[in-house]
């Protein structure tokens, strides 16, 4: 039997036989859809055995039960008191932390930059850190009186520090050969600190604006109650005093679940914006 007989009579399977998959294939993950189902589950879960405990409670019990809770947000969002609430919180604390970024991101420039001055700020600053906002209150109060003025103080002294640590550790890591090299190019100072050492510091302005915003939106929330009980239920207004209000006034436990859980969505919702603006700011950090 001749070669060209045989190759005519042995099988051939390569065409059948399916490709060999490359090292180098993508591999299908989880949709974000399904990552997000899976997030759900345990919140759920919890929701559910908090409603099955509301159940074993009589009817006139004033506990909080999911069903209420539901009730109560969409009464607060028909009046237009709780979106007006968190329209003014979030004004307060855009506010506060606005005067908290520049602040702190010009000083921990120039700290970060200048020894002497790093030298003698720090003992300052490393004092004050550790008091809490909240113990501030009083002398606020006392400066600034029961309204928005001595909340944005206490947003903004919240704020500061979070954004002048991270900010002088950002400005201090940056490669001293590139500002050594544009000094000798002859740039200006100030020019150097714009192009070469913000930049430089950026990663860690980012991380500090994010820790400091959560710090701000949680200092609001108690500035607004103190500020409240101190005013006696005015009209200082906001998520925090909302709060006191239900609790001092109308022991409406149910919409008090409310503010807290709207306060919890907005704070996961800031953490997760700062997180995208660090994404698009800084893709090789990914």
């Amino acid at each position: 039997m001749s070669t060209t007989t045989m190759d005519r009579a042995a099988p051939t399977d390569t065409a059948a036989a399916p490709a060999p998959a490359s090292a180098d294939a993508p591999v299908a993950g989880p949709s974000r859809w399904t990552g997000l189902a899976r997030t759900l589950v345990l919140p759920a879960l919890l929701i559910v055995l908090w409603q099955a405990w509301a159940y074993t409670l009589p009817p006139e019990s004033p506990a909080p039960a999911p069903a209420k809770v539901v009730l109560a947000f969409v009464g607060l969002m028909k009046s237009g008191d709780l979106p007006l609430a968190l329209v003014q919180s979030l004004g307060r604390v855009l506010a506060g932390f606005s005067g908290a970024l520049v602040l702190a991101v010009t000083l921990g420039a120039l700290m970060g930059t200048s020894r002497v001055l790093r030298d003698n700020l720090d003992p300052i600053v490393e004092s004050f850190r550790p008091i809490a906002p909240m113990a501030l209150l009083p002398i606020a109060i006392l400066w600034f009186g029961t309204g928005t003025p001595t909340a944005l103080a206490i947003v903004g002294y919240a704020a500061f520090f979070p954004l002048l640590v991270n900010t002088v550790h950002g400005v201090s890591r940056v490669d001293a050969k590139l500002v050594a090299a544009a000094r000798t190019m002859g740039v200006p100072r100030a020019r150097i600190l714009l192009s070469v050492v913000l930049p430089g510091a950026l990663p860690g302005i980012l991380l500090g604006a994010r820790l400091a915003m959560g710090v701000a939106w949680t200092a609001i929330i108690a500035a607004e109650l103190a500020v409240g009980a101190k005013s006696g239920g005015g009209n200082s207004g906001g998520i925090g005093q909302m709060m006191f209000v239900f609790y001092s006034y109308s022991i409406d436990l149910n919409a008090i679940v409310v503010c807290m859980a709207v306060v919890g969505v907005v704070a996961l919702l800031i953490d997760r914006l700062f997180r995208a603006l660090e994404s698009r700011l800084m893709p090789w950090r990914q």
